[in-house]
């Protein structure tokens, strides 16, 4: 088992999960959560997905390079970004009345832990720094369909997909699809079964790093992979 640097994983699992949309054929209206989700942004090419960040912005675009930095045109991780065109802004009322309102069609969120009955941990670890929940309780809830976007091990090198989430629970069965550096997980039926596998890892190591059971087909489709970082 290869692996993968950090930057590298996150890249590949933004890329991989903003695919879905791209080959959606689908008008959608998408929510990225802060950290990882929030670099989907940089690879969606399909004009008919609308990004929305729950601080008030619907048609947002990818990070801004240093000259367009504006300091006032922020998403919901503080990250300066910029807009598509059509883009929109409102209150946070009407922010969170569209994630509510069922009218968000995928969120795609962070997470220290997924377990293999779909609950979900992702806002807090006891003991530790973070400010609260935030909207995190209300996209899991409202979104139609809840994609999550983590490494597959965290700094200890222990699994993040787990056999029961050991954290505070931030949705019960709320996770629909599970994106990690080394494969691409669904929820169907109340089974956790694996699409796609990483070329760096068997599905033997992958079973190994990986603490709920998993169905897989004996020889798993390979993992659609990003093409290569342009240099510096």
């Amino acid at each position: 088992m290869k692996t993968i640097p950090e930057e590298e994983a996150k890249r590949r699992i933004a890329w991989r999960i903003a695919k879905e949309f791209n080959d959606s054929g689908r008008t959608l209206f998408i929510n990225l959560g802060v950290g990882t989700p929030t670099m989907v942004a940089d690879y969606i090419e399909n004009p008919g997905v609308f990004l929305q960040a729950e601080n008030g912005m619907l048609g947002l675009g990818p990070a801004a390079r240093e000259a367009e930095k504006d300091l006032f045109l922020i998403n919901a991780g503080r990250i300066p970004i910029t807009e598509r065109p059509g883009c929109s802004y409102f209150d946070s009322a009407l922010s969170f009345g569209m994630i509510r309102g069922g009218h968000i069609d995928a969120t795609v969120i962070g997470a220290f832990e997924v377990d293999g009955d779909g609950n979900i941990a992702n806002w807090i670890i006891p003991n530790g720094k973070q400010l609260g929940v935030g909207g995190a309780m209300d996209l899991v809830a409202g979104a139609k369909k809840v994609y999550v976007a983590m490494t597959h091990r965290n700094r200890n090198g222990a699994p993040k997909i787990v056999s029961r989430c050991t954290l505070p629970v931030t949705g019960y069965g709320e996770a629909d699809c599970v994106v990690t550096e080394y494969g691409v997980f669904d929820f169907s039926d109340g089974r956790l079964v694996l699409r796609e596998i990483a070329p760096e890892i068997t599905l033997e190591e992958l079973r190994s790093i990986t603490a709920a059971p998993f169905e897989a087909a004996s020889s798993p489709v390979p993992m659609f992979l990003p093409p290569e970082a342009p240099e510096e």
